[in-house]
C-alpha cells in the first residue's frame, strides 16, 4: 500500500488546497510534499528489490478483467530511486516558491501536487494503461503552470509543449496497443501487464514488428528526452516556465523519457535495438554537440542551462543504448545526477532572476561581489554539471562513456556502438566544460554589473530559506560522488534482468549477468 499512498498523498492535498484559503496554500503544500517524501523514505527502507532485481510496492486490483485492465503498480531499483528523486525535489520545490509565486496560489500548489502524483504513477505503473494514463496526464499540470505562472511568452511555450508531448506519445501509444493486440492475438486474452508484454515482444515478436514498434515508442519517448531533432520545444518551455517548472521538467519530467526507453524500449524490442542503436547513437552524439554549440553563443542564462539538458541527455541515451551494465549503469545515474545539478542550477537562476527580474548575462554578472553565498553555490552545481571527479555527475558520465567505448569489436562487451562514439561524445564533455564555466566568468567573476532601478524586496544574498532549498541538493552531489558504488550496487540487479534478452552482447563478459539469462 505505500506505493498507492505515495501517489495519493500529493492528490489529497491538492483537493484540501481548493478548499482551503489561499493563505494555506503553501502551508498544506509543504507539508503534503513532505510527508510523502517520509513515505518514500519508509518505503526504501523497507524495500527487499535493492541489488536483486526484485519488485516492491506491489498492488494489484482488478478493474475489467475480461479486457485485462487492471490497476498494477511496483517498483524495482531503478523505479525506487527515480521515485526518491521526484519525493526529495517536491518539498524544495514548494518551498524555493514561497516569494517567487504570490498570485492564484491554491492552483499553483495543487497543479504543482497533481504534477507529483502522475510523475510517481509513471514511475510505479506495472500496467500499460495504467502507465499511459500517468505519462499523459503530465502534461496537463505542466501545461497550467507554464500559460499561467510563466514569463511574457508563456501562452506559445505551452501550446508547444503540449502539442509536441501530446502527439509523440500518440505514436508511442499506438506502439503499445499492437504489442496488446498481437499478445491478444496469440494467446487469446488481452492483457496490459508490462512484464507479460515485454516477455511476448521480445520472444513472440518478427524483427520487423518489433522495428514498427521501437519507430513508435522512440517517437514519444525521444520528444520527451527530448533527442535531436526533436527537442526544440524545450528551451522555450524552460525559459518560460517559473522556476519551481522549470526544476521539475528538468529533474523528472525529461526523465519519463529515458525511463521510458529503460522500461519498454530496451526489454521489448531486442532484436531492432541492436539493428538501429548505432543510427540513435548517432542522433544522440549531434544532439550532445549541437546543443553545446548553442549553449556556447546564448546570452540568457536560463536558456544556456535548458539547452545543455539537450546535451547532457544524450549521454543518458547513449549509455542507454550502449547495452551493457557499465552503460546503462551510467545512464540511470545519469538521470538522477542530472536531475540533482541542472535542477538545482534552475533554482540558482531563479533566486537571480527574483531579485535582477533579468536573465541576460550582459546586462548582469560579478556577483560574486554582492551575493558570495549565491555565487559559491552556483560555482559548486556548474563544476558538479561539469563532471567535476568528486562530484556526481563525473561518475555517471565516465560509466557512460566507458560503457559506448566497450560496446565494439575492440571493447570489453561484444555491441553496436564503439570507441568512436565514445571519441565524439567525449569532445562534447569538453564544450560542455568550456559553455558552463565562460558563463561562470560572465555572471559569477570579473565587475559588478547590475540593471538599473528596483531590485526587489528580497536582501541581496540568499536568505535561509533559499538555503535551506540548496543544501540538500549540495549534500546529495557530493555523496553521490564520493559513494556511487552504494547506488549502482542497489540497482545491479535490475540492470542485469533488462539486459538478460542481449545474451550476445553481455554474456561473454559479465558472469552475474550470464547468470541471470534464462
Amino acid at each position: 500500500m505505500l506505493g498507492v499512498l505515495l501517489m495519493l498523498v500529493p492528490l489529497v492535498a491538492a483537493v484540501i488546497i481548493m478548499f482551503a484559503p489561499a493563505r494555506a496554500a503553501r502551508g498544506v503544500a509543504l507539508i503534503g510534499t513532505l510527508v510523502g517524501l517520509g513515505l518514500a523514505i519508509l518505503a526504501a527502507i523497507d524495500f527487499n528489490g535493492w541489488g536483486s532485481g526484485g519488485w516492491g510496492l506491489e498492488f494489484h486490483r482488478d478493474l475489467l478483467p475480461s479486457l485485462g485492465i487492471s490497476l498494477t503498480f511496483g517498483a524495482d531499483s531503478v523505479s525506487m530511486l527515480l521515485v526518491l528523486l521526484t519525493v526529495l525535489l517536491m518539498p524544495l520545490a514548494v518551498i524555493g516558491s514561497w516569494t517567487a509565486v504570490t498570485e492564484r496560489l491554491r492552483e499553483y500548489y495543487a497543479w504543482l501536487l497533481v504534477l507529483s502524483t502522475a510523475m510517481i504513477g509513471v514511475f510505479l505503473a506495472r500496467d500499460l494503461l495504467v502507465f499511459y494514463v500517468c505519462f499523459e496526464f503530465t502534461l496537463v499540470p505542466m501545461f497550467f503552470l507554464i500559460a499561467i505562472y510563466g514569463s511574457t511568452n508563456r501562452a506559445w511555450a505551452s501550446v508547444k509543449f503540449f502539442l509536441y508531448t501530446f502527439l509523440g506519445s500518440l505514436f508511442a501509444f499506438t506502439g503499445f496497443l499492437y504489442v496488446a493486440w498481437a499478445n491478444a492475438e496469440h494467446g487469446g486474452v488481452w492483457s496490459f501487464s508490462i512484464p507479460d508484454l515485454a516477455h511476448f515482444a521480445s520472444t513472440g515478436m518478427t524483427s520487423t514488428e518489433q522495428a514498427w514498434v521501437l519507430l513508435a515508442l522512440m517517437a514519444g519517448f525521444a520528444v520527451k528526452i527530448p533527442l535531436f531533432p526533436v527537442h526544440t520545444w524545450l528551451p522555450l518551455a524552460h525559459t518560460e516556465a517559473p522556476t519551481a517548472g522549470s526544476v521539475l521538467l528538468a529533474a523528472v519530467l525529461l526523465k519519463l523519457g529515458t525511463y521510458g526507453l529503460y522500461r519498454f524500449v530496451l526489454p521489448m524490442t531486442p532484436s531492432a535495438v541492436v539493428d538501429w542503436a548505432p543510427l540513435i547513437g548517432i542522433l544522440a552524439i549531434v544532439g550532445i554537440l549541437y546543443a553545446a554549440l548553442i549553449c556556447w553563443v546564448q546570452t540568457d542564462v536560463k536558456k544556456l542551462v535548458a539547452y545543455s539538458s539537450v546535451s547532457h541527455l544524450g549521454f543518458c541515451v547513449l549509455g542507454l543504448f550502449a547495452l551493457n551494465p557499465l552503460g546503462l549503469q551510467g545512464s540511470v545515474l545519469y538521470m538522477i545526477n542530472h536531475g540533482l545539478s541542472t535542477g538545482a542550477l534552475f533554482f540558482m537562476i531563479g533566486m537571480m532572476y527574483e531579485r535582477y527580474h533579468t536573465r541576460d548575462m550582459g546586462v548582469v554578472g560579478g556577483l560574486a561581489a554582492k551575493m558570495p553565498v549565491w555565487s559559491f553555490f552556483m560555482v559548486f552545481f556548474v563544476l558538479a554539471s561539469v563532471g567535476l571527479p568528486g562530484l556526481n555527475g563525473f561518475v555517471s558520465e565516465f560509466l557512460c562513456l566507458i560503457g559506448t567505448f566497450a560496446a565494439g569489436d575492440v571493447g570489453a562487451y561484444p555491441g553496436v556502438l564503439g570507441p568512436w562514439f565514445a571519441a565524439f561524445a567525449a569532445l562534447g564533455m569538453i564544450f560542455t566544460a568550456m559553455y558552463l564555466l565562460i558563463m561562470v566568468g560572465k555572471v559569477v567573476f570579473g565587475p559588478l554589473r547590475e540593471p538599473a532601478g528596483d531590485h526587489g524586496p528580497l536582501p541581496a544574498d540568499l536568505t535561509v530559506r533559499e538555503i535551506i532549498v540548496l543544501v540538500p541538493l549540495a549534500a546529495a552531489c557530493i555523496w553521490i560522488g564520493v559513494q556511487p558504488d552504494i547506488i549502482m550496487d542497489s540497482m545491479s540487479g535490475a540492470i542485469e534482468h533488462t539486459l538478460a534478452v542481449y545474451p550476445d552482447l553481455v554474456s561473454p563478459v559479465r558472469e552475474t549477468v550470464a547468470g541471470a539469462m534464462p
